[in-house]
């Protein structure tokens, strides 16, 4: 989720959902400790709770980055050992860190050491050919006997050549009994499992096998499934909204970062998926697509948006209810 769940996106998703926990995109530990560590990190309040995720493989860099993140109130560390790309096996870190487990508990050891906060990490079922379920058991108890009690499974083996990132989420086939089955056999271990799950539905399904379900592009690309994540995941009381009243709650936001020199864009190109497959959403990304971007838009932007959508949504639905009547009429006659 690289350039996708910045903190932008992050103070959006909050909007729909008070409990899901929410996570970076992958920071690695030497642009934290030698970039602009406010850009990299700073967050909303409104976020929490919010896992801060980690990209390396040198333990006392991990333990350093780990903690600065903690300084700035991240409320978890995970480190993602997951990531197939050509760049980050360039940087020695991500899912070819899984041929080395000794070296990831390692790093959980140093990162434990250094915060006072859950230390996690996120992994495939595999990789290249060492994807066997002795393999896959080797590294999740070596790395677990170094204090880490929650795994984020992404429910795929990675071939860390010949397939592009994309194709990593793609072509492996999906394989969720293996994840179910290393929570049946790790009682003690909190599983989380990821990879292709689409909706609410799914996710239920999954959590009658294991602790947790981590949503990834489902999310981003159509985020109003969000919203029902407290009622029916976590047993909250539904609490009525719109996707109207959602972005109105968004404005202040969005003029908060408008006024410290940000841009309308750097928000809305997050909202893009809110009415995905319902009527006004194309007049919706469209208007933000383009006069969203526009040097010095403001929030009146986003308001024209919202008024121009939900009149076409009101619009559908009145051509909606005259086509029930006519053959209504028809029949009477």
């Amino acid at each position: 989720m690289m350039d996708w769940t910045d903190r932008h996106c992050r103070g959006f998703h909050r909007l729909l959902s008070r409990r899901a926990r929410l996570y970076t995109e992958m920071v690695t530990a030497e642009a934290i400790l030698h970039g602009k560590r406010d850009r990299l990190l700073a967050f909303d309040a409104c976020e929490h709770p919010v896992a801060l995720q980690l990209g390396g493989a040198d333990p006392a860099k991990l333990a350093d980055a780990a903690a600065i993140g903690a300084a700035y109130g991240y409320d978890e560390i995970n480190l993602n050992v997951g990531c197939p790309s050509d760049r980050v096996q360039g940087g020695h870190f991500g899912a070819c860190l899984m041929a080395e487990p000794a070296l990831v508990a390692a790093g959980v050891t140093a990162m434990r050491a250094a915060v006072g906060i859950p230390v996690t990490v996120k992994c495939r079922i595999g990789i290249d050919n060492q994807d066997s379920e002795a393999d896959f058991e080797r590294f999740v108890t070596t790395v677990a006997a170094a204090g880490c009690t929650v795994f984020i499974v992404h429910a795929r083996k990675a071939w860390l050549q010949g397939l592009s990132p994309k194709e990593n989420r793609e072509i492996p086939p999906l394989d969720y009994q293996r994840v179910y089955r290393l929570k049946s056999a790790h009682p003690e271990l909190t599983v989380v499992i990821n990879g292709g799950i689409e909706d609410l539905a799914q996710a239920a399904d999954h959590l009658r096998h294991v602790d947790g379900v981590m949503l990834g592009r489902a999310a981003y690309q159509t985020p109003w499934l969000l919203h029902d994540v407290d009622h029916q995941l976590f047993g909250d009381r539904a609490t009525p909204v719109t996707r109207a009243e959602v972005l109105r709650r968004l404005m202040p936001y969005v003029a908060r970062h408008i006024e410290s020199g940000g841009r309308l864009g750097n928000v809305t190109r997050h909202i893009l998926g809110l009415y995905h497959g319902e009527a006004g959403g194309k007049i919706f990304r469209r208007i933000l697509s383009e006069a969203g971007t526009q040097p010095g838009a403001g929030p009146e932007v986003l308001q024209g948006a919202i008024e121009r959508t939900e009149q076409a949504r009101a619009d559908a639905a009145q051509r909606a209810l005259e086509r029930r009547r006519v053959p209504a009429a028809e029949a009477e006659a």
